[in-house]
């Protein structure tokens, strides 16, 4: 008979996590997914991937200018516990527009982490949130309270800013393909993380007992299957399903999980380098990842 492998548990299921806990599960995060390598497209240690203006040191700096903003985010969560979720986003916008701020300056304006920022600093609200309510910290009520937080953001931001005379890329994105970017997967409570990566992570994890080999093949499915906005505002739709379709084809042969797998990940990084495409929004989702493999799964959530 086969020995049982030991699988690393969650450690928080109970509402205890203070503001310095999230910080550093954020911060660790963000580190794991720029440390992880070989990544298409993305800066890791073995190259800037497809990006001319930063390297693993400007995303060091980053992850350095952004944590500590995330105890902000926090707080506010758990003050404002007593308040609908719909009436927190707007009291999180000030705090996100610093903490870039000074990530712009880190960086010498180089966008590393808004999306990041984005995401975890919904996270973070949503754990200060639940604490202050004495709800237990798990990674489906972590996302329901993101998505309550998020309801309607997509209609509010994106679909009610068509008719604008000037468009960011997000409204643009929308209008002319549909895409709700990282809006509408904070809407949807992170569910691209909770369908996808998530399971992925937790089964080769269990199988393989390689958090490494775990990341790099939950991240293959995010580049696979996730309409990162990052692809299209550098390749258009035509650079978004080049890269989809060259995941399925990598995952279809199994993946970093075969032998050569790896080294098809290296040459995929060279391709989408040669094309300047980075699924810089799988990434920050690989992150989000991350951050909720340390908390329980718990119940499904549903209004």
């Amino acid at each position: 008979m086969s020995e049982m492998i030991a699988i690393k548990q969650p450690a928080h299921a109970s509402s205890v996590l203070q503001a310095s806990d999230v910080v550093g599960l954020i911060e660790r995060a963000l580190f794991t997914e720029v440390q992880l390598t070989p990544k298409p497209g993305l800066v890791d240690i073995r190259n800037s991937g497809a990006h001319q203006d930063m390297d693993l040191a400007t995303f060091e700096r980053s992850i350095a200018a952004v944590t500590p903003w995330m105890e902000n985010f926090y707080i506010i969560g758990r003050d404002s516990s007593a308040l609908p979720a719909e009436q927190v986003l707007p009291m999180l916008r000030p705090i996100g527009m610093a903490c870039e701020a000074d990530m712009l300056r880190a960086t010498g304006g180089v966008n590393t982490h808004r999306g990041a920022i984005f995401a975890f600093g919904l996270l973070s609200a949503a754990t200060g949130r639940l604490v202050a309510r004495g709800e237990p910290l798990e990674q489906n009520g972590l996302c329901y309270c993101v998505a309550k937080m998020c309801r309607n953001i997509v209609a509010l931001e994106l679909s009610a800013s068509a008719l604008a005379p000037e468009t960011s890329k997000s409204v643009s994105h929308f209008v002319h393909y549909g895409l709700s970017g990282a809006r509408g997967e904070a809407e949807s409570g992170f569910n691209t993380v909770r369908t996808q990566a998530l399971p992925v992570y937790n089964r080769v994890r269990e199988l393989h007992e390689d958090d490494n080999l775990a990341l790099l093949q939950t991240l293959l499915h995010l580049m696979a299957w996730n309409d990162d906005t990052n692809l299209v505002s550098r390749g258009a739709l035509k650079g978004l399903y080049y890269v989809q379709q060259q995941a399925q084809r990598l995952l279809w042969d199994g993946g970093v999980l075969t032998k050569g797998g790896i080294a098809a990940l290296q040459r995929l990084d060279d391709d989408l380098i040669a094309r300047n495409l980075s699924p810089g929004g799988s990434a920050d989702l690989l992150a989000v990842t991350c951050f909720l493999s340390h908390f329980p799964p718990g119940p499904l959530y549903r209004d």
